[in-house]
């Protein structure tokens, strides 16, 4: 993506300062904060109180009739403002609808309500109320989000503490909710409003995404144009940010229902308090992964076990076009540079099962697929290309050679040992079947030899893989296993250098002895980061009701969040004392 076109008109946003009480945490069975029924409905916005706003109706124009059929007369938009119950706007489409108000001017909400059609009130759990200063709600930012279903034949009113005014507001009805609403209010105080509180979905940061003209993102080559917001510090702080590109990413992943992103910024960005200031940045959606934390965890004993980068993740909430997608990871893209992989003068590679589907790879001698990842797909000279593969190529030789375990003329002449068994501690600990599906390697100038690093795609770990569960019952090492490599000459070389070599194999030992007890209160992490996602999970799972169900390579379904995260630290306990089997 070199250019993308500007679509948004008026000031980017600074920073701000939220706490938004129809934005938080319910149980089931309570009230939510601010969350009340049959308010008095008649109050009109008069010498600058807030009161219930009247405008022009606007929303999703067709509606669906009583027979199924496509309408713009009956159940239509104009129902949810009639003040009757018994009556309800439903669309015709099943997804992507919303209805709304016009309000002629900028208007700082203080309170929004609903009420579901009779018989429907389930459809409206993760109802999203916006709002917006264009039409197209291009530059939309939440308001409030429903937690539970509402109660026939009342309203429910959710606080709103955000200060910034909007002319334009609505409310989007969740996946395939066909919206379904009977009735809603907006209440509020006119006036522009300021910049000093928006909503925070959850403890969690909320990152915002409005594609131009609301397209769908449906690829993993081309980027649509959008404006991307994020929302953190409890809302105290709003990165704003147009002419952004978001497209797919993932391989697996990106057949799932919860689809992963790659987020491209016009210009260099630290959000979220990352290390590195870049363009690129992911959205991990671990759909899989009912823990959500796998990942983070992997990180975090990547960090503990020493690698010389680990990248940056933070877990935050995604809205795209005004419909909740869940629980994210925002997460690194895997490139070089500063504060990411610290191979400026040299190269990043990849062993990748998926390297043929890459632009720029090759194949070395013993048919190991690699993907050169730096220099860039658009920078790379065919030189460059010819002396990365060289190189790996003597690497590969060296490792195979009669004299391969020689300290001198073997391997170690083109490979750091330290980082490959520090990366394969990482791997063989967290229980990853993908290891060495996709292993990343670099190189940082003309001189010196290959990393092995960063430690990357760990949703399958922790006893989250069918085809290596249980992990702890297994008599060796998981890399040895069928599915585990994409060629056996990854394998073979992976057996070679901590198994054959003897020096090898005494060094993985020494480094265990070293780090184990730096692993020995993970459990403590896993109880942090559960607290951590507590709020965002029960919404997750709301969206994604998948707890009892067994997704992508599960070997469970524990049917809770509770459950899931007990199995991890079970492993961890277990591994703990595996591990040290292992490396005898």
């Amino acid at each position: 993506m070199k250019t993308l076109p500007k679509f948004l008109s008026g000031a980017v946003l600074g920073t701000a300062l939220v706490l938004c009480l129809g934005c938080r945490k319910d149980e089931p069975g309570q009230q939510l904060p601010g969350y009340e029924e049959e308010v008095p409905q008649d109050q009109e916005t008069e010498n600058g109180e807030s009161g219930k706003l009247k405008g022009t109706v606007i929303g999703t124009a067709k509606s669906m009739s009583a027979s199924g059929q496509a309408s713009t007369t009956a159940n239509t938009r104009e129902k949810a403002f009639d003040s009757d119950y018994n009556t309800y706007f439903t669309s015709y489409e099943s997804n992507r609808t919303w209805v709304g108000l016009d309000l002629g001017s900028a208007h700082v909400i203080t309170k929004v309500g609903f009420a579901p059609r009779i018989g429907k009130e389930s459809l409206s759990v993760l109802g999203l109320f916006e709002g917006a200063n264009t039409p197209s709600f291009s530059d939309a930012l939440p308001l409030a989000i429903v937690r539970q279903k509402g109660k026939s034949g009342s309203m429910q009113y959710m606080d709103v503490n955000c200060s910034k005014g909007f002319r334009y507001v609505r409310y989007v009805g969740p996946d395939n909710s066909r919206c379904n609403i009977a009735e809603l209010e907006f209440y509020g105080v006119e006036g522009e409003g300021d910049n000093s509180r928006f909503c925070q979905l959850t403890n969690l940061p909320t990152v915002v995404i409005n594609t131009e003209n609301a397209s769908p993102i449906t690829s993993k080559e081309v980027y649509v144009n959008s404006n991307v917001y994020i929302i953190s510090d409890g809302g105290a702080s709003l990165l704003s940010t147009s002419d952004t590109g978001v497209r797919g990413r993932g391989n697996a992943s990106w057949g799932f229902p919860k689809k992963p992103y790659r987020i491209k910024f016009d210009s260099k960005q630290s959000p979220l308090g990352a290390p590195a200031s870049a363009k690129s940045w992911t959205l991990i959606s671990n759909y899989g992964d009912k823990t959500l934390m796998r990942n983070m965890l992997a990180f975090e004993v990547s960090r503990r076990v020493g690698m010389a980068y680990t990248p940056f993740c933070t877990p935050v909430d995604v809205i795209l076009n005004g419909e909740y997608q869940g629980c994210y990871q925002f997460c690194d893209q895997v490139e070089v540079g500063t504060g990411r992989v610290p191979a400026k003068d040299g190269y990043l590679i990849e062993i990748d099962a998926y390297a043929y589907d890459e632009e720029v790879n090759f194949v070395s001698d013993r048919w190991m697929p690699v993907t050169v990842k730096y220099p860039k797909d658009d920078e790379i000279t065919g030189d460059e290309l010819a002396a990365i593969s060289g190189f790996f190529n003597k690497m590969e030789a060296a490792v195979f050679s009669e004299n391969f375990a020689d300290a001198a003329v073997g391997y170690r002449k083109y490979l750091d040992v330290d980082s490959f068994l520090r990366n394969f501690i990482i791997g063989e600990f967290c229980g990853n079947t993908d290891t060495y599906w996709s292993v990343y390697m670099y190189k940082d100038g003309a001189d010196g030899v290959l990393f092995t690093g960063p430690a990357w795609d760990y949703d399958l770990a922790f006893e989250n893989d069918g085809r290596t569960y249980p992990i702890n019952d297994l008599n060796g090492f998981i890399y040895a296993t069928k599915g585990s490599v994409p060629v056996d000459a990854v394998r073979s070389m992976v057996t070679r250098i901590v198994r054959t070599d003897p020096a090898g194999k005494a060094r993985l030992q020494e480094l265990w002895n070293e780090l184990k007890p730096r692993l020995e209160d993970l459990n403590a992490c896993v109880d942090s980061n559960a607290a951590l996602l507590e709020e965002s999970q029960q919404l997750n799972f709301k969206r994604w009701p998948i707890l009892s169900t067994r997704v992508h390579e599960n070997p469970v379904a524990r049917g809770s969040y509770p459950a899931e995260v007990d199995a991890v630290k079970s492993y961890i306990t277990a591994r703990l004392s595996k591990f040290d089997e292992l490396v005898k």
